[in-house]
């Protein structure tokens, strides 16, 4: 652990446009060369296992569940947030963005004020230097929430934000227009049907006119802080043509083919799930990740729940979709989410990039982590 590299040979390793066996050199913490063959001079051996760039993440809410792993249970900030960037570090994923819901439910679910506490968490960590991965902030901000701007607001002048972005999870449209399906979903912490019930049902009575408020309030407070802004489950062309005029950059997990149709020839990238596509569709049914990779409409890959479908996923894409090779596939969780929100110094196999790197070995069809290097030092 820790360990700096110099020189990784007898790689395979995957480049922007093709898989070659060779090395790749290290200087500075950047990559400083890649060649064919055998290396100059000797170095870390790979024996044969693929080399590919750190994954970069931009949607996880793993954070949240290392903070909260069961009802009404709170566990230590910093403790979860070391464990949770341990987790993010062995799934090959050396930029993530933390996930962080702003915003109450009207039911009492959600993390509410407590963000602060997560923040102040990541700050710590990250000034100490005890990160292996380097983290930024994703705040998901739920619209129909009563405190959703006032809580945003505050964040974003106390704390670094690479990325907002906008949801309405208000049962009956977008990802939850089918009821059942989300009742199930909100039943996960063992509420009872009544009072999942209840809370649906003030959901749906408030949700319209605390977006109609938010909205417009939050696309505002990003442009002024020159935030990049994700559309969130949009399902008609109606939701798409709403991004568009709000300056959304990324569509992240459209609900229907349509919309995502719209939202790639409205120039927003599109993407989707890692567990839809190993899973061969949505848990809320709603169009598969699969689908949307056929027709050429897929470009970024996320782990939402499951950290380690990521690099899975990049490596079944292939197998999936023919037209898919597995240097594109790679790119769905590599240049394509760094270049979405703005980080050209990663997420490629080129001279000068930042040396975040990847040791990846294939087993009974399962690509497995051997080691992860930041910056050209070892995290994991």
């Amino acid at each position: 652990m820790n360990g700096r590299i110099e020189i990784v040979e007898n790689a395979r390793l995957v480049l922007p446009d093709r898989v070659e066996a060779g090395w790749l050199a290290v200087a500075d913490g950047r990559i400083a060369q890649t060649g064919t063959g055998r290396a100059p001079e000797r170095g870390l051996d790979c024996d044969g296992d693929y080399l590919i760039p750190g994954l970069v993440e931009l949607h996880t809410d793993h954070l949240e569940s290392h903070y909260a792993p069961r009802p009404g249970v709170r566990w230590h900030p910093l403790g979860a947030v070391l464990a949770y960037d341990a987790q993010i570090a062995a799934s090959g994923i050396t930029t993530v963005f933390d996930s962080l819901r702003a915003g109450s439910d009207p039911d009492g679910s959600g993390l509410g004020p407590e963000l602060e506490a997560l923040a102040e968490a990541i700050g710590q960590a990250r000034a100490e230097g005890l990160f292996r991965v380097e983290h930024r902030t994703h705040l998901r901000c739920e619209l129909p929430s009563t405190d959703v701007v006032d809580t945003v607001a505050d964040f974003v002048a106390r704390y670094p934000v690479g990325l907002i972005s906008l949801m309405d999870h208000t049962p009956g449209q977008r990802q939850f227009r089918d009821i059942a399906k989300y009742y199930q979903y909100a039943g996960r912490g063992g509420r009872s049907l009544e009072a999942i019930q209840a809370g649906t049902a003030l959901k749906i009575e408030r949700g319209q006119a605390l977006t109609a408020v938010s909205r417009p309030a939050l696309v505002a407070l990003a442009r002024a802080h020159g935030i990049p802004l994700a559309s969130h489950d949009d399902t008609t062309p109606d939701d798409v043509a709403l991004s568009r005029a709000e300056g959304v950059a990324l569509a992240e997990f459209p609900t229907t083919r349509e919309a995502a149709q719209a939202s790639h020839a409205a120039g927003i990238t599109v993407m989707m799930g890692a567990p839809n596509l190993i899973r061969g569709g949505s848990h809320s049914g709603n169009v598969a990740a699969q689908d949307l990779a056929d027709a050429g409409l897929l470009s970024i890959l996320s782990s939402d729940y499951v950290p380690a479908s990521l690099l899975m996923a990049a490596f079944q894409l292939p197998e999936r979709v023919p037209g898919i090779d597995l240097p594109a596939a790679i790119a769905t969780v590599t240049a394509n989410p760094a270049r979405a929100t703005g980080l050209d110094d990663r997420g490629r196999l080129a001279p000068g990039l930042r040396a975040d790197l990847v040791r990846v070995r294939v087993a009974r069809g399962v690509p497995v982590v051997r080691a992860v290097w930041r910056a050209g030092v070892r995290v994991a």
